[in-house]
C-alpha cells in the first residue's frame, strides 16, 4: 500500500485525486476505509467500481486480490485524467484491475451476471446507486456502499421508489459512518 500512498501523493498536485484536506490523513480517510470495505466481501472474486476516481476503494480492492493471488476488479471512471493514474497505479502496484473509460450509465450493464461485488464511494445518493445497479443486483451481486451521517434519509428517500433488502454496518474509520450492503433491489410498481 506504501506504493499506492507514493504514487498518489506524486500526481496529487497535477491531478487532484482525492480532496487535499483528506490526503494529510491517507491512511485512515483512504486506505483503512478501502480495506473494510474489501474485508466486509473478502471471500468474493470479481468486484466492481463505480466511479473509481482517485483509487478508493477500487486500487486498494485490487492490491488485496493480488494479495490473495485471485480475483479482479473493474474500475468505472469518465475522467481521463484520473483513467492515466489509476492505470499506472495498477502497474506499479501489481493491482488487478481493469480501468473503464466510461460513463457508468453506458457501461454499468455490460456487468449484469459477471460481478459478485459493486462498490461505490462518495460517488451519489442511494436512489441513483440503485437505479445504476438495478440489473447487477438482480443478476446476484452484492452493493456494498460505504455512507455517511444521512444514510437514514437516503433509505427513507429510496424506499419510496424502491424495495430494499440490505444491511448496515459501522465504519470503522468514521464514527458517523455506516456501510449498507445491498442483497437486493426492486423497483416499486407506483412510487
Amino acid at each position: 500500500m506504501g506504493v499506492l500512498v507514493a504514487e498518489l501523493e506524486r500526481w496529487q498536485a497535477a491531478k487532484n485525486l482525492v480532496s487535499s484536506a483528506t490526503l494529510a490523513d491517507v491512511w485512515t480517510r483512504h486506505i483503512a476505509d478501502s480495506i473494510q470495505i474489501f474485508n466486509l466481501a473478502s471471500e468474493r472474486k470479481r468486484w466492481l467500481d463505480l466511479g473509481s476516481g482517485g483509487g478508493f476503494p477500487g486500487l486498494v480492492i485490487g492490491i488485496c486480490l493480488a494479495e490473495r493471488g485471485e480475483g479482479q476488479i473493474d474500475l468505472v471512471e469518465s475522467n481521463a485524467r484520473k483513467c492515466a493514474f489509476l492505470r499506472h497505479a495498477a502497474r506499479v502496484t501489481g493491482a488487478r484491475v481493469k480501468v473503464h473509460a466510461a460513463r457508468i450509465e453506458e457501461i454499468v450493464g455490460s456487468f449484469a451476471g459477471a460481478v459478485d461485488v459493486v462498490t461505490a464511494r462518495a460517488l451519489a445518493p442511494l436512489p441513483q446507486l440503485l437505479a445504476w445497479c438495478e440489473e447487477l443486483l438482480r443478476t446476484g451481486a452484492l452493493g456494498v456502499f460505504p455512507k455517511g451521517q444521512h444514510l437514514d434519509t437516503e433509505l427513507t428517500d429510496s424506499a419510496r421508489y424502491w424495495k430494499i433488502q440490505a444491511t448496515t454496518v459501522s465504519s470503522v474509520t468514521d464514527d458517523a459512518g455506516r456501510i449498507l450492503m445491498v442483497r437486493s433491489a426492486e423497483r416499486r410498481a407506483d412510487p
